[in-house]
């Protein structure tokens, strides 16, 4: 029900809205000013960049059967997979200029920092987004660096820049404030993830089903917003926001906010808790995606938390309500689909069920008022309750879901399961199916003189209405829309449950336990026709549009 209500989906950008698979383009020299595009052949300036961006890598690459297989992150792998390209690959790298001590990435610093033995001397190299470069980097044009950055950014590609130092001795424990400053900055790389196709298409779905996506992520707000509206997140009078800016804002500011906020750049994992608090403020259902330890609060704190399959850790998938097998955008998107369809299929049993009961209270209740004389027998009743009822309720949950599902609206948070009027309509149908009831009984009655041929009359109208009346309540759409026989699991409890009705009517021993009698032949005709009136009643409100198409 909560997935099938949710009105905004919050999704990481990379491997869920993206490919996640990175692929380097560009790299730029700084010593040389000098930018390439990335080949086999690079400029021996370039070359070194690539080296020493990948000297500060842990992911890895191998060729297996010819196959090139990227092992860790794919950011890193992309550099790895360069600097191999241009015959550096990393274990000869690591082999040549061996690793004496390192800094770690963390999500919070946004770089990662070795220290390398290369050419008899200890060299800091540290690698990371370009923003916290910028502070630590002291010798370099880092104003002509800026401008390249947004250039980048831009054109979707994801920036990360290099700098390095010389020290004289290697610490035992090395501090960040020891190894992460007065860099010289050495040059950028930039890599692309493509866009998943099939996610612009999932996007125009959201839309149009009333669900806002926002795109999360830790990349230059640039890149973010590049991507967003290639694949339609961000539209005419969006806002993409960093996580600085989201620092300075207030939260009554950034619940005015939120709704013209499309793409979150360069957040770390605390922010996500606000932006999934400042959304159910308004009201509204959000489901959250995740993927590392720091992401489980936030996962938790969602209407859904969605963890990934593929890249997410234990605890993220502990903390989620759902995962995500193959860590895809679409998917999330479908899932919706199926819970609106499940509620639907939830709503249509429900108002079955209560329908026909109502309809049998009311039989039992207004015939012992009028007549003093039960229309039917308590073997009868709990028969009705047994077969008729509960075979086409058990197939109503398994209708397929509705084409136009993803057409409507999010429900409301506050939207109770009888709303749009479904319980008058319950109520009414009730009546409806105790009015052809009692009047089977006091025709049977009637024509035959004997209480018995009533009670059958009672009971073949009862029991047949309501198997006919389960085809009504497939969809809030005509039958001749939906098709009379598309739900195979109906026809099947419909097919079983009139079967088990004529046994029980025109076998004698049988019909004997149920109490039921023989009639003349046109009373079998017109209980027969009475159990169809509900089908009839139905389809003309629908067309006149009583009832309304809500799921």
């Amino acid at each position: 029900e909560t997935l099938g209500s949710a009105s905004v989906i919050c999704s990481d950008k990379t491997g869920t809205l993206t490919q996640n698979r990175m692929t380097l383009v560009k790299a730029y020299d700084a010593a040389e000013d000098l930018m390439e595009d990335i080949s086999d052949e690079d400029t021996p300036a370039i070359r070194r960049l690539l080296q020493y961006a990948s000297l500060c890598c842990d992911g890895s690459v191998i060729v297996k059967d010819g196959e090139v297989q990227h092992i860790g992150d794919p950011t890193e792998t992309s550099i790895v997979y360069a600097a191999m390209r241009n015959g550096s690959p990393k274990e000869t790298l690591a082999r040549e200029y061996p690793r004496l001590t390192e800094l770690p990435f963390d999500s919070d610093r946004k770089l990662m920092t070795v220290v390398c033995r290369i050419d008899g001397k200890n060299v800091v190299i540290t690698k990371g987004a370009f923003d916290s470069m910028l502070p630590i980097c002291t010798t370099g044009d880092m104003k002509k660096a800026q401008e390249l950055v947004d250039s980048m950014s831009s054109n979707a590609l994801r920036v990360l820049a290099v700098g390095y130092k010389e020290i004289d001795s290697v610490p035992e424990n090395p501090t960040i404030k020891e190894l992460e400053s007065n860099l010289t900055f050495m040059g950028l790389v930039g890599m692309i993830d493509p866009p998943r196709p099939e996610v612009r298409d999932a996007v125009a779905v959201c839309r149009k089903a009333g669900i806002k996506p926002v795109m999360i992520t830790g990349d230059h707000v640039v890149t973010a917003s590049a991507i967003a509206k290639d694949l339609g997140i961000m539209e005419e009078g969006d806002e993409a926001i960093t996580g600085a800016q989201l620092a300075q804002m207030s939260e009554e500011e950034l619940n005015r906010k939120v709704r013209h906020i499309s793409v979150y750049a360069r957040v770390s994992p605390e922010d996500k808790i606000r932006i999934v608090k400042a959304w159910q403020a308004q009201g509204e259902i959000v489901s959250m995606t995740g993927d590392g330890v720091n992401d489980a609060p936030a996962l938790k704190a969602a209407d859904i938390g969605c963890a990934m399959g593929i890249t997410g850790t234990d605890v993220a998938k502990g903390a989620a309500d759902m995962t995500l097998t193959d860590d895809n955008f679409t998917t999330i998107v479908s899932a919706v689909k199926e819970g609106r369809g499940i509620y639907g299929n939830i709503k249509h049993a429900v108002a079955f069920l209560l329908g026909t009961n109502i309809g049998e209270v009311l039989t039992v209740f207004l015939s012992m008022l009028f007549w003093k004389q039960s229309p039917l027998l308590s073997m009868q009743l709990l028969w009705i309750n047994l077969v008729t009822d509960s075979l086409p309720a058990i197939a109503l949950g398994m209708e397929a879901v509705p084409d136009d599902v993803m057409e409507k609206k999010p429900k409301p948070k506050n939207e109770g399961i009888f709303a749009h009027g479904l319980g008058v309509r319950i109520v009414l149908q009730g009546a409806m199916f105790a009015a052809l009831t009692l009047f089977g009984f006091w025709l049977g009655w009637n024509e035959t003189g004997t209480v018995e041929a009533g009670r059958t009359m009672a009971f073949m109208v009862l029991a047949s209405t309501q198997v006919f009346h389960a085809f009504n309540m497939r969809s809030s759409h005509s039958l001749f829309k939906t098709g009379f026989f598309t739900n195979k699991y109906l026809n099947g409890a419909a097919a079983l449950s009139l079967v088990l009705i004529a046994l029980i009517t025109f076998v004698p021993p049988l019909a004997l336990v149920f109490g039921l009698t023989a009639l003349p032949g046109h009373l079998y005709l017109t209980a027969l026709g009475l159990a169809l009136v509900p089908v009839a009643v139905l389809e003309i409100a629908k067309a006149a549009g009583m009832i309304a198409h809500h799921q």
